[in-house]
């Protein structure tokens, strides 16, 4: 994604939080190896799991969505570590063999 393409996903998330939804946002904030996508990668997710965006290009969105929700219930930050290493990647399926790690903050 280009920085106009991330550009628009912030956007999203400040109309999705003017319209009243709660929204959480999902940052890649560090990679090794080979990653889906690179640091500052964002993805938002409302209340009702939409989402726009992507940290992983697919492989991990689901367990980032699932956190999302639980920040937005919560309002605890969540810093997310997947890689091939470790047993939740395969579940979630990042194979790819590297290491994504991923902040997921709600959006106030």
């Amino acid at each position: 994604m280009s920085t106009a393409e991330e550009a628009d996903i912030l956007e999203t998330a400040v109309r999705w939080r003017r319209e009243g939804r709660r929204v959480a946002l999902a940052t890649v904030v560090s990679t090794w190896g080979s990653a889906p996508r690179p640091p500052g990668a964002h993805l938002v997710v409302d209340e009702k799991g939409r989402m726009a965006g992507s940290v992983s290009g697919g492989c991990i969105e689901g367990a980032v969505v699932q956190a999302a929700l639980e920040v937005m219930r919560d309002g605890t930050p969540r810093l997310l570590e997947f890689g091939v290493s470790d047993e939740r990647a395969w579940e979630v399926g990042l194979a790819c063999g590297g290491r994504v790690t991923v902040w997921v903050e709600a959006v106030t």
